[in-house]
């Protein structure tokens, strides 16, 4: 009885590697057509209005806003925490 015991385990193997080999196939094939996709995109040639879109969105224009630094103007001032301790006002911020 070892015998056959040991070819059923044996033709399960077998049966689950070919399951596995046609799993890896599927997805060997749907990353080939999606790398096609992609290396076809990368060839194409951009319309002017893509261009123009991509040099508009790509300038970082410096930030001139006046609340930059406003992590600064919130810090307290030494002392100042102690204050808002003692009279219970750690939750209000005074703009």
């Amino acid at each position: 009885m070892t015998d056959d015991t040991d070819v059923e385990e044996l033709e399960q193997r077998v049966e689950e590697l070919e399951a596995t080999v046609r799993g890896l196939t599927e997805e060997l094939v749907d990353a080939s057509e999606r790398i096609r996709t992609l290396e076809a995109e990368l060839d194409r040639t951009p319309s002017t209005e893509e261009l123009r879109e991509s040099r508009e969105g790509g300038v970082i224009e410096p930030d001139n806003d006046p609340d930059t630094g406003a992590d600064e103007a919130t810090k307290p001032v030494d002392g100042e925490a102690d204050d808002n301790e003692e009279s219970g006002l750690d939750d209000i911020i005074v703009a």
